[in-house]
């Protein structure tokens, strides 16, 4: 029987899996510094572990949760698969994400640069200033994750001596702040309630009790390709002009898309 942890949060085996479970890491347990992959194993979708995570068991999680195609849930068990430092490896650990400028970059949306301390931890923090750049009280979109992931890179840019972006993890920005607002929300009107989004940051639990529910919608990779272009388009729009843009490879096309971290 699946233990509800609603109205509180109630400890579970991690052999169940589901929406209307959930239990924090135990003590000889690991998370990383992506909130939905966090999320999604504090569900048990992925091995409670949070170790040795092979690419069926990717794909398997990101279709039951979430309902993104298996094609290109298996790309970001790809990308993830490089954060492994064993060689020849075939799984991953959500620890290994936290190698600084593989995946993991500076001027994320909920955890200091590495230069400040641990990545692996959400920090409240940054994601107040995250929220400081959304604009609406009750919805979010795509402009409102472009704002907030501009302000970001130029808060880290301006306060971080060692502040860094590879090409990779700049299109990761992209990828990242398209997910919250489609993946998790409605990838037809590009739009997600704030609630869900700050309960899905500070919580790493999906916000059922909220009212979200799995889409009914399969996301495939023309859908995050759009809204990653979205939010390039838009962030053009609001730098300042004469302005240091983020990174100068903020410019270019985003690379295919590979990444649903937050």
């Amino acid at each position: 029987m699946r233990v509800s942890i609603l109205p509180a949060f109630a400890a579970i085996s991690p052999a169940l899996a589901g929406f209307d479970t959930w239990s924090a890491a135990g003590p000889y347990e690991v998370r990383g510094p992506c909130p939905m992959l966090n999320t999604l194993t504090n569900h048990g979708f992925l091995p409670h572990d949070g170790k040795d995570i092979t690419r069926e068991q990717t794909q398997n999680a990101l279709f039951e949760a979430l309902n993104i195609n298996k094609t290109l849930a298996s790309f970001l068990f790809d990308f993830a698969l490089t954060t492994n430092p064993k060689k020849n490896a075939t799984t991953f650990s959500l620890n290994d994400l936290a190698n600084h400028n593989i995946l993991e970059h500076d001027a994320s949306l909920s955890r200091t640069d590495a230069f400040f301390g641990n990545v692996l931890q959400f920090n409240q923090t940054i994601f107040d200033e995250t929220k400081s750049y959304w604009t609406n009280e009750e919805t979010l979109d795509i402009k409102d994750a472009a704002r907030a992931r501009l302000g970001r890179i130029k808060a880290s840019q301006a306060t971080n001596p060692e502040y860094s972006m590879s090409e990779l993890g700049d299109s990761f920005t992209y990828g990242e702040s398209a997910a919250y607002v489609v993946v998790l929300g409605d990838k037809i009107s590009g739009t997600i309630k704030r609630s869900w989004v700050e309960w899905f940051f500070e919580h790493e639990q999906l916000p059922q009790h909220l009212g979200w529910t799995r889409p009914n919608v399969s996301f495939e990779e023309g859908d995050l390709e759009r809204y990653m272009k979205e939010i390039q388009d838009f962030t053009k729009t609001i730098e300042e002009p004469g302005s240091t843009p983020g990174t100068q490879k903020q410019r270019r096309t985003p690379r295919r898309p590979s990444h649903f971290g937050f």
